[in-house]
Order: structure tokens, then sequence, then C-alpha cells
């Protein structure tokens, strides 16, 4: 199994897990590529195997590579979808974040979990993608979120005022900071925080939530993932932001924009002793008497 590996900078704390996946790689022999750009960051750092090759861009993964792991939080795991995009390369993430939703493997089951890859004891659970079309093309070739696409205003323009319809059928004007386009995924991400409900992943729906809403009866509403979403934006501010995960655009008031389910899914590794239920019950801490906490 060849085995791809993506990371962001961090702090030295980290350092230990780092050298313990790769240690733990080097004990499988297993073949190596590592993003140039983390490579460049740990080598000094770290001691790291000879059968290692960097990689720069997702085109250099395809064919190559079986794998793809990703050292970091949710965010880090988020930046591999410009990496995998369609091929379908199965992804997974070892958490050095916080509370790691989709970067699901702790610190303390590296071993375990690089084991259970060199013996193919997981599954793939694959989730829904977004997917954005607009006047200005914007994001070029990585117009898609596996977590939310959102229309927001920027830190110091007034209220905006969206208009939202659904398969052309106007739906509302939302009166709001903003608004967030989520996928099942990320239900449990920024929209869940503004009062967005979770959804099981293999609900084929999307989440409409507003944040901050002016009229407080306002509130989110779900959708069928095969409908298209059209939103214009009425604002005193010329410009406002969109953000695809997390990368963000400042975008004229002028543009439409169009939102569909991506006609491609993400991969994610879901090892054998893994269920979404289980990572709900352990990352929300239900059934669990918080005041002992």
């Amino acid at each position: 199994m060849k085995i791809a590996i993506y990371g962001r900078e961090f702090n030295n704390s980290v350092l230990p897990y780092v050298q313990e996946v790769f240690n733990v790689l080097d004990q499988y022999k297993t073949p190596i590529l590592v993003y140039k750009k983390y490579l460049d960051f740990i080598k000094d750092k770290i001691k790291l195997p000879t059968h290692i090759t960097a990689f720069t861009q997702h085109n250099e993964l395809v064919g190559h590579t079986d794998v793809l792991v990703s050292l970091g939080g949710d965010g880090t795991l988020l930046d591999t979808l410009s990496l995998v995009r369609d091929s379908g390369i199965p992804v997974i993430g070892i958490n050095f974040g916080r509370l790691g939703f989709l970067a699901s493997i702790n610190k303390d089951e590296i071993k375990i979990a690089i084991e259970a890859l060199k013996n193919k004891e997981f599954s793939l659970d694959k989730r829904t993608l977004l997917s954005l079309a607009s006047t200005y093309n914007l994001f070029g070739e990585e117009n898609f979120a596996l977590n939310d696409i959102t229309i927001h205003r920027r830190d110091n323009s007034a209220m905006m005022i969206i208009h939202a319809y659904m398969n052309n059928e106007f739906v509302n004007s939302y009166w709001a900071d903003g608004l967030i386009i989520a996928t099942p995924t990320g239900s449990t991400a920024y929209s869940l925080s503004c009062g967005g409900p979770i959804i099981y992943p293999s609900s084929q729906n999307f989440v409409i939530t507003p944040i901050a809403p002016h009229n407080l009866n306002v509130r989110p509403v779900i959708v069928p993932d095969d409908v298209s979403l059209t939103f214009e934006v009425e604002a005193r501010s010329a410009k406002f932001l969109v953000s695809c995960d997390s990368r963000t655009e400042t975008v004229d008031r002028s543009v439409k924009l169009t939102l569909n389910k991506a006609k491609f899914h993400v991969n994610l590794i879901r090892l054998n002793n893994e269920s979404y239920l289980t990572t709900l019950r352990n990352k929300l801490l239900w059934g669990i008497d918080t005041r002992n906490y």
C-alpha cells in the first residue's frame, strides 16, 4: 500500500506524534509521498525514512497512492479535498487538533490505525459535496466543499439581505449576517454553532442555516440534495464574502451564486471499530454527566 501524507505547520508539542507516524510507516516499509511544503517544514525536525517522495499537486497522487493521511485537525483534512478532488482516493485524518469530527483518529491510536490500513480493515464512508457556480467562476477548479458554502458580510459592513431560490422558486429573503449552506458532513460544523440540526451523512439533504438573522422566526431549512439553490445578495456594502470550506473570496454584490450537489463524492476511511454515532457520542459528550468535568 502506498500512502500520501498531508499536513500543516504545527507547534513542537506535536512532534512526537508526527515522528510516530513515520516510524510506523517505516516499520512496514511503506512507500510514502509527502506534500512538499509539509516535508520542507518537518525535514529538520524529525527523523524521516529514506523511501519518501514529495508531491505538490493532485495529479501527482492519481495512480501513485492508495490512501491520503491527513495529520492535523478537521481544517487540515478539508484542505486535502483540493488534492484528491474526484480521484476517489480515500482520506483518513489523525487528529492533532481539538474536536476532530472528520479527523477522528486520536493521537494514541496511530499505530492501530496504520495497522488497520495495511490490513485493509476499514470501510469507505462516501460523503456528498456541494459545488458552486457563479458569474466569475469563483474558486476555479476547486469550487466544491465538503462542509459548507457560506455567504457572509465583511467585518466592516452592515447586515445583508440574501434572496434565496430553490429550483427557481422563491424561498425567502434572509436579513442576516450571512447564510450557511451545509452538507450532512458540515451539519456538525459552522451550521451547528448557528443553531442548525445534525444530519446523518447518508440523509441526502442540505441545510440552509442563517447567521444571526434579524427576524427571529427564521429557522434553518432542510432541503433535498437534488435541488438547485440560487442566491442573490442585496447589501449596503459593494462587496461580500463567499467561503468554500476554508477558502474565501471577496465578491461583488452583483454576482449570482448557484449551488448544486457535486458530481463526485469524497471517500472518508472509517476503521472497523468506528461508527458515525460513536463519533457523535464521543465528541459531543452525549450520555456523560458534564458536571464532573
